[in-house]
């Protein structure tokens, strides 16, 4: 009888700690998730309105906003779903290499080995995506939900919800 008292505030004890130890991380998570958004929101207005003082827009610029826009977008996702989208962060280095690749041949002339590099570079990262849509299509995760959104019962009183994959 005297350990049952003792289970019983260790359970307590254990759900308040599990508790405040989520509700730190997700506020974290809130709190870093609107800064990163505000400063790339404040970056892209700053990269446009850079672009109009000077009345040149190149292919350059607009890239750097697409990336800027890919951002962004990963920050949106990542606030609905808490997970990071992989794809993005290789579109925006897809996007940096193409904005690179561009400023390389338009400003330096003929072109030379470091173009086939960069080309290279954006195929294998095309690649990469290729195989994180097919790996997250045919192997999708299963993830252990927290007592917020409950989808299903699996064994022993665990609660988990299976992640559909991209086409």
């Amino acid at each position: 009888m005297s350990t049952n008292w003792a289970d019983t505030l260790r359970e307590r004890v254990h759900h308040c700690a599990e508790s405040l130890g989520n509700l730190l991380v997700e506020s974290f998570h809130y709190l870093a998730l609107f800064a990163i958004g505000g400063v790339t929101a404040y970056a892209a207005v700053l990269a446009f309105l850079q672009m109009l003082e000077t009345g040149h827009i190149s292919v350059d610029d607009i890239l750097l906003l697409f990336i800027y826009l890919e951002l962004g977008a990963m920050v949106g996702i990542y606030f609905k779903t808490n997970h990071m989208p992989v794809r993005f962060l290789i579109y925006v280095a897809i996007t940096a290499l193409t904005r690179l690749l561009i400023s390389d041949v338009s400003h330096h002339g003929p072109a030379d080995l470091g173009v086939v590099y960069l080309s290279g570079a954006i195929l294998l990262l095309a690649f990469a995506i290729l195989v994180v849509r097919y790996a997250s299509a045919r192997y999708p995760s299963i993830k252990i939900e927290g007592p917020v959104r409950k989808r299903g019962q699996a064994g022993k009183g665990e609660v988990v919800e299976v992640e559909k994959g991209e086409i």
